[in-house]
């Protein structure tokens, strides 16, 4: 296994124990700096079924890759677990363990390595919800818009219709006063 291979798999172990619930899990690049192995993870069990699950479930999700141990200790303790793969180890222990043995001082001359999973930052997230919103306004606008533009168009055909109607009735009624006026003017002619 290369070192781009370890290394892809130590970011992937960490992440791996952090998802079970492991604290303050860290990772130090030890490359060249150590006979003992390239890589070494630290993490935190809170209890010892804790350490206990954490240490069985990070062995069977590494045998899907492939990977084995090398070598395992502290099987019988009920605060460390130390656990070698060859180009990295993985130790779990209590937090009285950690605070006690100090491995991060031990192991702190070599480099931390960043494994965390890139979060969404507030304001990627922000820009993501002001467009769905800005899209989703835009268009309920559109069918706003569009539904103002219809009722227009049908407000005014209605009115037309109706001003089309009293304009026929109003030239209709002033047609029959007209016409009976004139009726009426020659009968009062003609009999006189």
């Amino acid at each position: 296994m290369d070192k781009k291979q370890a290394k892809e798999l130590v970011i992937k172990t960490a992440r791996f124990i952090d998802d079970k619930k492991a604290e303050e899990v860290k990772v130090y690049d030890l490359c060249g700096l150590s006979s003992l192995c390239d890589y070494m993870i630290i993490g935190t069990a809170t209890s010892t079924p804790h350490l206990d699950a954490l240490d069985m479930d990070a062995g069977t999700e590494l045998k899907k890759d492939g990977l084995y141990k090398n070598n395992r200790d502290g099987g019988q303790t009920t605060t460390w677990r130390v656990s070698d793969y060859g180009a990295f180890m993985m130790h779990i222990m209590t937090r009285a363990a950690r605070e006690f043995y100090a491995l991060d001082k031990i192991f702190s001359f070599g480099k931390e390595v960043k494994w965390q999973k890139p979060k969404k930052t507030a304001e990627k997230s922000a820009k993501k919800t002001a467009k769905k919103s800005a899209k989703k306004a835009e268009a309920q606008k559109t069918v706003k818009t569009a539904a103002k533009k219809t009722a227009k168009k049908t407000v005014k055909k209605a009115a037309a219709k109706t001003v089309k109607k009293a304009s026929k009735t109003a030239v209709k009624k002033t047609a029959k006063t007209a016409a009976k006026k004139a009726v009426k003017k020659t009968a009062k002619k003609s009999t006189k």
